[in-house]
C-alpha cells in the first residue's frame, strides 16, 4: 500500500511540463526581455553590462538568458525529435526560425535602412546598391543565418554610441545565436535519422558527455577543442550545443527524472553560485538546465497562463536590439538607461506582437501540411502512382 501511494505522489519531469499547463511561456518571455536590458547598456552608450562583472567575466546578462533559452530549446526540440520523423522535423524547424528571421532581415534593409538613409541626406538610388556593403548584399550575406554582414554602407557607424565604439555599422546583432541554434536542430536531426531519441536514448547523454568534455578542454586551454576538429575552433560551437544537449537529456529521460523541489532549489543555487564565484561552463549549465524546467513547471498557475498561446519571445529577441539601434539614432538614450531600456522594450513587444500574429503563427500553421505530413506519407504517395502508372501500362497492353 504504501508504494501505491508513493507512485501516486511522485511526479517526473515530463508529468510537471506536459502540455501546455506550465510556465515556459513566460520564462521565455522574462529571458528575452532580459536580452533587450543587457544590450541597452552597450547600444545607450553606458558600456558593458554591468553583470558582467558580477559573474567574473563569464556571461553578462543578454548571455545568461542565451543559456537559457538553449537549455528550454534543447528539451523541447528533442521532445519534437522523438515524436517526428526527419522530415517532419526538420520542415517544423524551419518554419519556427526562418520566415521570421527573413522578414527582420527584410524589415532592417528595405525600412529601416532606407528611412535613416534618408535622414542623413543620401539618395534612394545610392543606397539601393548591389554590391557588399549594401541592402542587397546584407540579405545575401545573411539569408542562412550565418551572418556575414552586420551593417549596412556606414548607417549607424558614426551615429550611435555603439557604432562610435565598434567602428562600424551595426543593425542586428543578436542574431548570430540563431546559426548556433540550428547547429543544435541539426544535432537532433541527426539522432531523429537514426532512431536515437526512440531506440537509443544513452547516446544522448554520451554525446553530452563529449562536448562536456571539450568545454573542460576550451576552459583549461582555449585552442585545445579545435587542435581535435577545427570546426569546435569557435567556441561558442562546444558551449551553447553542450547547454543544450543538458536540456536534451532532461527530455530523453523526462520520465524517470523526478521533478523534486529539492533539486531546483539546489540547481538554482549552484547556477547562482557557479556565475558569482566561476564554474558556470562545468557545473553551471547542468544547473542551470534543470533549474529552468522545474520553474516551468513549478511557477504558480497564474504565471503559466502568460505565453502559452502566443509565443512572443522570439520577436522579442531577433527585433530588440535593431529597435535600440534605432532610438540610439533617435538620441533617445539621453534620458537615461531606464528610459531607453523601457521605451525599446515596449517597442520591441510591439513588434514581436506584430512578428508573431503576421509571420510566424501563420507559418506554424503550415506545420502539418507539405513535408510536415511525414516521409511515411509522401512515400505511400509515390508508391501509389507507381502502382497506378503499372496497372496503365498493363491496361494499355492488354
Amino acid at each position: 500500500m504504501a508504494d501505491a501511494a508513493e507512485s501516486k505522489t511522485w511526479r517526473s519531469l515530463s508529468d510537471g511540463l506536459g502540455g501546455r499547463d506550465n510556465a515556459l511561456g513566460i520564462i521565455r518571455l522574462v529571458l528575452a526581455s532580459a536580452v533587450v536590458f543587457s544590450h541597452a547598456f552597450p547600444l545607450g552608450g553606458w558600456g558593458e553590462d554591468p553583470v558582467l562583472g558580477l559573474t567574473r567575466g563569464q556571461e553578462n546578462l543578454g548571455g545568461v538568458a542565451v543559456l537559457g533559452f538553449f537549455a528550454i530549446s534543447g528539451y523541447l526540440i528533442t521532445k519534437s525529435g522523438a515524436n517526428s520523423d526527419i522530415l517532419q522535423f526538420m520542415w517544423h524547424r524551419f518554419l519556427r526560425i526562418f520566415p521570421a528571421f527573413w522578414v527582420v532581415l527584410l524589415v532592417a534593409a528595405a525600412i529601416v535602412g532606407p528611412i535613416v538613409w534618408l535622414m542623413e541626406g543620401g539618395a534612394i538610388r545610392a543606397y539601393a546598391h548591389r554590391g557588399a556593403g549594401g541592402p542587397i548584399g546584407y540579405l545575401l550575406a545573411n539569408w542562412n543565418l550565418s551572418i556575414g554582414q552586420y551593417g549596412i554602407f556606414d548607417i549607424f557607424a558614426g551615429t550611435t554610441p555603439y557604432g562610435e565604439a565598434v567602428g562600424t555599422s551595426v543593425f542586428n546583432g543578436s542574431l548570430w545565436t540563431l546559426s548556433y541554434e540550428w547547429i543544435c536542430y541539426l544535432i537532433i536531426g541527426v539522432m531523429v535519422v537514426g532512431g536515437v531519441l526512440v531506440r537509443a536514448r544513452v547516446l544522448v547523454p554520451v554525446l553530452t558527455a563529449f562536448f562536456f568534455l571539450l568545454q573542460v578542454m576550451r576552459l583549461v586551454d582555449p585552442a585545445a577543442p579545435g587542435q581535435i576538429l577545427p570546426f569546435f575552433a569557435d567556441p561558442y560551437r562546444v558551449s551553447l550545443p553542450l547547454i543544450f544537449l543538458f536540456g536534451a537529456c532532461l527530455a530523453v529521460y523526462s520520465k524517470k527524472i523526478p521533478l523534486d523541489d529539492r533539486l531546483g532549489i539546489l540547481s538554482s543555487i549552484v547556477a547562482v553560485l557557479s556565475l558569482g564565484f566561476g564554474g558556470l561552463g562545468v557545473v553551471g549549465y547542468p544547473a542551470i538546465a534543470y533549474c529552468m524546467l522545474w520553474a516551468a513547471a513549478r511557477l504558480p498557475a497564474v504565471l503559466r497562463k502568460v505565453g502559452a498561446k502566443n509565443d512572443y519571445s522570439y520577436g522579442i529577441y531577433v527585433y530588440g536590439f535593431l529597435v535600440e539601434q534605432v532610438l540610439a539614432y533617435l538620441g533617445v538614450q539621453a534620458f537615461g538607461y531606464v528610459p531607453f531600456a523601457v521605451l525599446a522594450l515596449g517597442i520591441t513587444v510591439a513588434c514581436a506582437w506584430v512578428s508573431w500574429h503576421v509571420i510566424e503563427k501563420p507559418a506554424l500553421s503550415l506545420k502539418d501540411k507539405g513535408p510536415g505530413r511525414g516521409i511515411t506519407h509522401w512515400s505511400d504517395g509515390v508508391s501509389g502512382l507507381m502502382r497506378r502508372a503499372k496497372r496503365e501500362a498493363l491496361d494499355g497492353v492488354s
